[in-house]
Parts: structure tokens; sequence; C-alpha cells
């Protein structure tokens, strides 16, 4: 692990101890890989990216989301990725430590820089994008600049779609999975779909497909599930089970934003619902309910096979997800364990 100056963080927690916390948890490490940029938002809501007065930059990039989020609920977590050698990219590896993410995997490129995407909820409720990645530094990690030490020790190593858009990022990705699939990780997908990121609809199905039955575990969204189906009802179990569900996966996750989520495996299925919560910025409450379940797996595995455990897994994870959605920005929104079961308690007396 990264060194860690000794601080006095919120509440006055015991730094001391939560290091020799995260040391324990060595055996739990849940690795994400993928891309780490700053993320552009307008100063006011409801706007489209033209007509915004200024913006405010936020870290921003799924995987890193995903890393922070399980350090922050206690657990042991890397990230692997690519920035520019610029002040944004030194920048993310310090929030990175700040939050006891291991960094170490992390490379600076000095031939290109650090994404930028600018992004806004419109007042019609539509995201729009913008990226500045022509190219971005995410782009060009080489497979030789893999941390191999560092993905042999993940319990779960956890990936997106967007590092398969272009070489050189899409053959490190596909090797840092086999590296870590032989090493015994469990391998988590969230496609997390960008279109404007990809060449065409039907690239961007395809590439995201390209790897769909390598994975254990995958986590996707309704709207996910009709561009990958090309029109099938998210709601419809039959499409889900048919067309998404392959023979090596041990468990399909499909958000339904704040209504919860739903859950396959070989053996059974179900669903959990959400919190109800006053949302004011949507930005990373599925990378939050990602980091929620992935916490709780990688202290048990056993979940995949116990329903019942499961489910309260799911009702943490739709927890970590809803609290985000309460503050601004992605990472700073990311909650305490703590807070979450403050909000479970709180949830299951009403």
């Amino acid at each position: 692990m990264i060194p860690i100056k000794l601080r006095i963080v919120g509440g006055g927690e015991d730094l001391l101890g939560d290091m020799n916390r995260k040391s324990a948890n060595m055996d739990s490490l849940v690795v994400c890989f993928g891309e780490f940029l700053i993320d552009f938002v307008p100063t006011v809501g409801g706007v489209s990216l033209a007509e915004a007065p200024a913006f405010k930059k936020a870290p921003g990039g799924a995987p890193a989301n995903v890393a922070v989020c399980v350090s922050r609920l206690g657990g042991s977590s890397a990230f692997i990725g690519k920035v520019g050698d610029d002040e944004f990219g030194h920048m993310l590896a310090n929030i990175l430590k700040e939050n006891y993410v291991d960094n170490t995997g992390m490379r600076f490129d000095q031939s290109a820089r650090t994404a930028l995407a600018f992004v806004t909820l419109r007042a019609d409720g539509e995201r729009e994008f913008l990226f500045f990645r022509h190219p971005s530094a995410d782009m060009r990690l080489h497979e030789s600049e893999l941390d191999i030490n560092l993905i042999n020790k993940a319990k779960i190593f956890h990936y997106g779609s967007i590092s398969l858009i272009e070489e050189p990022c899409r053959s490190a990705q596909l090797a840092a999975m086999t590296i870590a699939k032989k090493s015994g990780s469990i391998l988590s997908y969230d496609p997390n779909l960008r279109l404007p990121l990809w060449p065409s609809a039907e690239a961007a199905r395809e590439g995201i497909m390209s790897i769909w039955e390598q994975a254990d575990l995958i986590k996707v969204s309704e709207d996910e599930i009709t561009f990958l189906t090309e029109g099938g009802d998210p709601y419809d179990d039959n499409v889900v089970m048919n067309k998404l569900f392959h023979p090596n996966l041990k468990l399909l996750i499909v958000t339904e934003g704040s209504a919860g989520c739903r859950y396959y495996t070989k053996a059974f299925k179900g669903r959990v619902p959400g919190i109800k919560v006053k949302a004011v910025d949507t930005t990373g409450a599925g990378d939050a309910f990602v980091g929620g379940l992935l916490s709780s797996l990688a202290s048990d595995l056993n979940l995949f096979q116990d329903e019942k455990g499961l489910r309260e897994a799911l009702a943490f994870a739709n927890a970590c997800g809803a609290l985000t959605v309460t503050g601004r920005g992605a990472i700073p929104a990311l909650p305490t364990k703590q807070a979450v079961v403050d909000a479970l308690t709180k949830y299951n007396a009403s």
C-alpha cells in the first residue's frame, strides 16, 4: 500500500486504526481498472453546456469512483489507469491517496493530457456530454505498464468498457483481465455505456459484448439492456436471461435507479427495493452502488450462493447509491459505512 500521512479525518477517527484495518483487509482487495478524468459541471442546473455561465471541476471516471467508494466503506481498494503528467493528473493521484486508495498502479503520460469531460443535466432531464480525448492519457496505457503484482492480489478485479474503445488501452485491459482471472480473481464488469465516445452505436454494442462472457459479475442499467439487446424489454426476465445471462456468470444485476435493483443467478432471482431520497445530483450513483456491492462481496464471496445474504448486500448497495445522490459530485458525496447503516436502520424502522 502507498504510505499515508498521519492526520485526523472527519469524526476524529484514529488513522492508525484505519491503516491497520486496511492492512488486515488486503486479502479482500478490490482492484479497479480504467479511466480517471476531470469532469467539468455547470455551476447552475438545468442548462445546456452552451448556456452554462461557468463550470466547476470534479474528479470523475467510474472505475476510480468505485475504488474510492470501497475504501470509504472500510474496504481495501486500488486503482490502475493512466493520467497525464500534468496538474490535473497529479491532482487525481492525490485524491486517491487522500481517500486511502492504493494508487501505485497509476501511470503518468508526458505526451498526452488527462482526459476532460464537460457534463450537464439539461432541463429536459437528459445528460449532455462533451469529451476531450484526442487522445487522452487514459487511452495510452500499455500492457507493459501494468502493475502485475497488484492485479495478482485482487480478490475482485473491476472494469468497464471505455478502455476497450482504443488501442493500446484495449490490449492492456484484456491482458489485465487475463492476469486477474488466472490468479483467481472475481471479474466484475460495469459496461457504463457512453455512446459519444464510440465510433458508432454498433461499435459500442460489439465492443461491450466482446468481453461479456468473461465476467463473473455484471451490472447493467435498464437503458443498457435495451441498447445491448437492440430494443429488448428491460423488465422482461426472458430477455435478460436469454440474451444477457451467460453460462459462467455468477451474478447479473439490473439497476433501476431509485426503484432499486433486480438480481439473477443460476439458482435464484428477485428484486430489492431502493430507498427514496431527494436527489440533488445523480452523478456517481451507479458507481456507489457497485462499490457498495463489491465491498460486501470482497468480504464474503459466499453471497453468490446465499440469497438472503445477497439481498442484504444489495439493500446496502442501494443505500450507497441513494445517499450519493443527496450530495453534489461523485467522490465528495460517497458515503461511509456508518452513514449507510444509519440510513438502512431509519428506512427499516419507518
